[in-house]
C-alpha cells in the first residue's frame, strides 16, 4: 500500500461592516483582488427573494457597485432573485437553477458567486456553487442574525432530501463572510431574535463571560436594540469561527458537534412542525431540553439550568413545543425518533454535547430516553404556569 498525507491550508475571513454595496464602500473591491488576479474576475450574484423585497433599491446598488469598481471585477450578469426561507432547500430543482445560471455567466474556478440572503439561501447557493467546477470560490453575505452570527460564517452547505436536513451537501471554506450589520435593520421581529439563541449556545460552550455580557444586555436584546444586536452577533461569529478554525475538526470527520448543543432535537422539530417552527426558535427548546435533561442526570446544577431557562425567555423565546411529544412514524414520541436520526447523522456513534457549567461542555454517548420525556413533561408544565 502506498500511503501519502495531503495537507490543505485555507484561510477563512469574516469582515465586518455596513452598508456593503455603496459605491464609498471598497470592502468588495479590495477582497477580489486579494489574490492579486491575471485577469478580471467575473462574478455573479444571487439574491435572497426576501431581501430584494425589503431592501428595494439593493439590486440596482449591485448593479452601480459593479460599474463604480469595474477596474476590479466583472459582474456576469444581473443579480438573480432566488425564493429563500428553509423551503428553498426542500426543492432539488432550485440547485439545479443555481448550476444553470452558473453555466450560462461561463464561470471558471477563478470566478465568484456572491450570495445574499439567509442561512436557507446561503446553504442552497453555495452548495451549487461549491460542486460547480469541482469549487467556485463563494462570497457569503449573511442578512439575519442567524446567519450572521451562526450558520452562515461555517464551512457547511447543503440541502434537505429524504426529509432530512441537509442529508445532500458538501464542506467547502468560503472565499469569504461579509457581515453587513444594515441588512438585520430591515428584518421582521422574529428573524431580528432569532439569532440571539445561538449566541447564548455558543457562550455556553465557549466562553462564560459572553454569556454574562449577554444577562447584562437581556433587557435591551429582548427589546432588538439594534446597537446590542450587532455586540451579540458579532461575537457569535467570533466564537463560532474561532471554533472550527481551532477545533480539530472543521470537517466533522469525527462524531463531536459541540456547536450543535441543542440541536439533535431543534433538528427534529423544525422538520415535524414542516418548518413553522423556525430554526432559532427550535434551538431555544432543545437547549432548554438539553439543560432540563443535564439536571436530571446529575450533569448540571438546579440554579445554573434555571438562570439560564429564565435568560431564554427572558429574550422572547418559548421553551416547549407539543410537536415534540407527536407520535413519530415509528409510534414513539417524535423527539425519540430525532435522537435516533442525529446518531445516524453523526456516523453510528451518538455523541451529544452537553452543558456542565456554564463556559465548558461535556459530551454523552448515550441519553436516557425516559428523561428525555420527562424534561418535556416539565418544561411543558413551566409553559402553562408562566401563560
Amino acid at each position: 500500500m502506498l500511503e501519502k498525507t495531503i495537507r490543505l491550508e485555507h484561510t477563512h475571513r469574516i469582515l465586518f461592516t455596513r452598508e456593503v454595496f455603496a459605491a464609498r464602500n471598497n470592502t468588495i473591491r479590495d477582497l477580489v483582488t486579494l489574490d492579486h488576479p491575471h485577469k478580471l474576475p467575473r462574478v455573479l450574484v444571487f439574491v435572497d427573494e426576501a431581501v430584494a423585497n425589503a431592501n428595494r433599491d439593493l439590486l440596482d446598488d449591485i448593479v452601480a457597485y459593479g460599474e463604480a469598481h469595474a477596474e476590479a471585477f466583472t459582474l456576469a450578469d444581473s443579480p438573480i432573485v432566488i425564493p429563500g426561507g428553509e423551503p428553498c432547500k426542500n426543492d432539488l430543482r432550485l440547485v439545479e437553477c443555481c448550476w444553470d445560471a452558473i453555466n450560462d455567466a461561463a464561470l471558471d474556478r477563478h470566478s465568484y458567486v456572491f450570495v445574499i440572503g439567509g442561512g436557507a439561501v446561503l446553504d442552497l447557493v453555495c452548495f451549487a456553487a461549491s460542486t460547480a467546477h469541482r469549487g467556485i470560490r463563494h462570497v457569503r453575505f449573511p442578512t439575519t442574525t442567524l446567519s450572521q452570527g451562526d450558520g452562515g460564517v461555517g464551512v457547511k452547505n447543503g440541502v434537505n432530501y429524504f426529509g432530512k436536513k441537509n442529508w445532500i451537501g458538501s464542506f467547502s471554506v468560503p472565499f469569504a463572510v461579509v457581515n453587513d450589520f444594515a441588512f438585520l435593520e430591515s428584518l421582521p421581529k422574529r428573524e431580528r431574535r432569532n439569532g440571539i439563541i445561538e449566541a447564548i449556545k455558543v457562550s455556553l460552550i465557549r466562553d462564560g463571560a459572553f454569556f454574562e455580557q449577554i444577562e447584562a444586555m437581556a433587557d435591551d436584546l429582548a427589546a432588538l436594540k439594534q446597537e446590542a444586536l450587532e455586540k451579540v452577533v458579532q461575537r457569535s461569529a467570533e466564537l463560532h469561527v474561532e471554533h472550527i478554525a481551532t477545533g480539530g475538526d472543521p470537517f466533522e470527520l469525527g462524531s463531536a458537534r459541540p456547536l450543535d448543543f441543542g440541536h439533535w432535537a431543534a433538528h427534529k422539530l423544525e422538520q415535524i412542525s414542516k418548518f413553522s417552527v423556525s430554526h432559532g426558535e427550535a434551538v431555544a427548546i432543545g437547549m432548554a431540553v438539553d439543560l432540563v435533561y443535564s439536571r436530571m442526570q446529575g450533569i448540571l446544577d438546579a440554579e445554573t439550568c434555571e438562570r439560564v431557562i429564565q435568560l431564554i425567555e427572558r429574550i422572547g423565546f418559548a421553551t416547549y413545543s407539543a410537536h415534540l411529544m407527536d407520535n413519530g412514524r415509528s409510534g414513539e414520541p417524535a423527539i425519540l425518533e430525532g435522537i435516533e436520526e442525529f446518531r445516524e447523522h453523526l456516523g453510528g456513534e451518538l455523541t451529544v454535547t452537553l452543558v456542565p457549567q456554564i463556559g465548558t461542555k461535556l459530551e454523552v454517548h448515550e441519553m436516557n430516553r425516559v428523561k428525555i420525556l420527562n424534561a418535556l413533561v416539565e418544561l411543558k408544565q413551566r409553559g402553562k404556569a408562566s401563560a
